[in-house]
């Protein structure tokens, strides 16, 4: 079921290939997903059915406790990991790419931050080509100019690309699958070692978060991004930031109180 379609009204510009989304809470509109969200935030950090799997063994209790092991504690960490879930969110949503991994299942411990690229987007078109998408993520109750130029900085590595870790990291979970998602990773495993994808099929998106409205310093970072690829800027405002992602961590623990 669609999250921010209920949730936000989206204000989006296009120049060409750059895109500029900026997306505000409806009147209402938290109500309409609070229902949807402890269990979308769970999903990124485990399987629902082993979730499930969990209660029938151990009790609501048991698999909060399970869960709570997965989960961060920091604000920070809270903060940072909810901007690469709503990230992943509305790139599979409105950007027409799967993210086909949730990463944050895979981290080495609940405080630490996953290296590599914030999410990745995968296409496969008719004709068999692959597009990729390179996603940076950053939530802060204050977004400021020098938070993007991070973002647009870590873009821009590697020529733009990828980086080779984070596509074989997906490629490997992918082919322990016994389904089609095997075929996407050998497609991508072989982008690895052949760079074959060119600069105009791997699109760039920078999805933010904060407490306040988009910055200039946001819009003048895309009018400044390159011509030979797609770029995508999205700004999401929670005025009440912290106590937001606060709240929806809470709400993901407190598991039998859905």
């Amino acid at each position: 079921m669609p999250l921010f379609n209920d949730w936000c009204d989206s204000d989006h510009q296009q120049d060409g290939r750059k895109h500029l989304r900026r997306l505000t809470e409806l009147d209402g509109g938290r109500a309409a997903i609070a229902d949807r969200l402890p269990d979308l935030l769970r999903s990124h950090y485990d399987d629902m059915a082993r979730i499930a799997d969990d209660i029938r063994e151990l009790g609501f209790p048991g698999a909060a406790a399970l869960l709570a092991e997965r989960l961060p504690r920091t604000s920070r960490a809270r903060s940072g990991e909810l901007g690469e879930i709503f990230a992943t969110e509305l790139v599979e949503e409105q950007l027409g790419f799967s993210v086909p991994v949730r990463r944050l299942r895979y981290k080495d411990g609940r405080e630490m931050a996953l290296r590599g690229d914030d999410f990745i987007g995968v296409r496969i078109d008719a004709a068999g080509d692959l597009f990729l998408l390179k996603g940076e993520a950053k939530s802060r109750a204050q977004l400021a100019g020098a938070t993007i130029s991070e973002a647009r900085t870590a873009l821009s590595r590697d020529n733009g690309r990828p980086t080779a870790t984070s596509l074989l990291f997906i490629a490997d979970r992918l082919m322990e699958r016994e389904d089609e998602g095997a075929t996407v990773g050998r497609a991508i495993r072989n982008e690895v070692a052949n760079r074959a994808v060119p600069a105009t099929r791997i699109d760039h998106a920078l999805f933010t978060m904060s407490g306040n409205a988009a910055p200039q310093a946001l819009i003048d970072d895309l009018q400044a991004a390159g011509p030979e690829r797609t770029h995508t800027v999205i700004h999401l405002r929670i005025v009440d930031h912290q106590e937001f992602i606060r709240l929806s961590y809470e709400g993901a623990l407190a598991l039998g109180n859905d």
